[in-house]
């Protein structure tokens, strides 16, 4: 199958596209997200949000009749048109100023900041960046910025991308079992329609993976909420991850991390079974004064 042409002079149409959402962070919600994370403890209504529990809340709550053939919203809305069939949350970086307080009104103002085209070893790419700000009584509590990548299907015959070797020296691990029962609930959660986290038949048959893929923010969540257990009265200030690899129900992965020796710092990391790197992300702490 050819790639589609990426007209890119079309697609930078869209840079700068904005959009501001608003919604009550309703402590529901955040009880039915510390459920689906197995937590000890479910979160009160006052109590600041766990980092990167954001992502339940914001819906694009588009009607049925707006999404496309993989379950997403359209393309040509908010987002830009890109032709490539395989969209993946690739990653981001977000910096924490302040709680945001669960059980309050919140809004989301989000820019398309970046969109770029590349040809990698597996055909036709396309980056789009979106910038977030979300802010609770007229005070930016979050930045985010939000890195998307849009790729073709494999082509037959094609060479498998190598595998990254994750790192050896965990201090911190735990092992996580993937099924579609999790992966349905925090779809749901994150009112997120895209069939490669539920449609089996879909994702095995039409974008040609091995199983249903495990969510990148889903990830991402549970390695903060690893951090979290292991260090309770750690304040979050910074985290940034990326994805390297995916993760499917197949098979259990386990969520790694090693703090810095001054304990500002903390690498974390998911890897599957064999070893190899799916998600690299490094949070940074509060220093205490």
């Amino acid at each position: 199958m050819a790639s589609p042409d990426l007209d890119l002079t079309l697609l930078r149409q869209w840079l700068d596209k904005s959009e501001t959402r608003h919604d009550h962070l309703h402590p529901a919600m955040a009880s039915a997200l510390a459920a689906t994370l197995d937590g000890p403890r479910q979160p009160l209504a006052g109590e600041g949000l766990p980092p990167l529990w954001h992502w339940i809340y914001f819906w694009n709550a588009c009607r049925q009749s707006e999404t496309g053939p993989d379950g997403h919203p359209l393309r040509g809305g908010f987002l830009p048109p890109v032709p490539l069939p395989r969209r993946m949350w690739a990653g981001g970086r977000l910096r924490f100023m302040a709680p945001l307080p669960i059980g309050m009104e919140a809004s989301k103002h989000s820019r398309v900041a970046s969109i770029d085209v590349k040809q990698g070893r597996s055909g036709a790419l396309a980056f789009v960046t979106v910038h977030h700000t979300i802010s609770h009584a007229g005070q930016t509590c979050l930045t985010e910025e939000h890195d998307i990548v849009y790729r073709d299907l494999p082509q037959a015959g094609a060479a498998a991308v190598p595998a990254q070797a994750a790192p050896t020296d965990a201090l911190w691990s735990r092992r996580i079992v993937p099924d579609p029962v999790l992966l349905f609930r925090y779809s749901a959660l994150t009112f997120n329609g895209h069939r490669i986290h539920y449609d089996r038949s879909y994702v095995t048959g039409v974008e040609g993976y091995p199983g249903l893929i495990v969510h990148g923010p889903l990830i991402a969540t549970l390695l903060a909420d690893l951090l979290a257990r292991q260090m309770p009265q750690a304040v979050l200030r910074a985290f940034d991850f990326r994805a390297v690899g995916s993760l499917f129900d197949t098979e259990a992965f386990t969520l790694c991390g090693k703090p810095s020796a001054d304990g500002g710092r903390v690498a974390l990391w998911a890897q599957n079974e064999r070893g190899e790197l799916a998600m690299q992300a490094e949070a940074t702490l509060e220093q205490a004064a």
